[in-house]
């Protein structure tokens, strides 16, 4: 068997908020990471769509991301944009 080639093995803190809300016309069940990666933006997973989402406020600015991202209707991705707006 071959070495394994590491491009990085990093051990960082975290901090995790798990969050579960209804929207109009769906649950949302999110676990919302922030640590010192990705410049400050979110890793936002949907747990019951099995989606995730590097999120900063650019990212929830741009028209479709969310929408693309998890999978929802322009309607759904208001809510969550909303939710996320809050965080960020």
């Amino acid at each position: 068997m071959s070495e394994r080639f590491f491009l990085y093995d990093d051990t960082v803190d975290t901090k995790t908020r798990f969050v579960s809300f209804m929207g109009e016309n769906q649950r949302f069940d999110l676990a919302i990471i922030q640590s010192d990666r990705y410049y400050g933006k979110h890793i936002v997973l949907d747990i019951q769509s099995n989606r995730f989402a590097i999120i900063g406020t650019d990212d929830l600015k741009e028209e479709g991301y969310l929408e693309y991202a998890f999978n929802l209707s322009e309607e759904d991705a208001e809510e969550l944009r909303s939710f996320l707006f809050e965080l960020v």
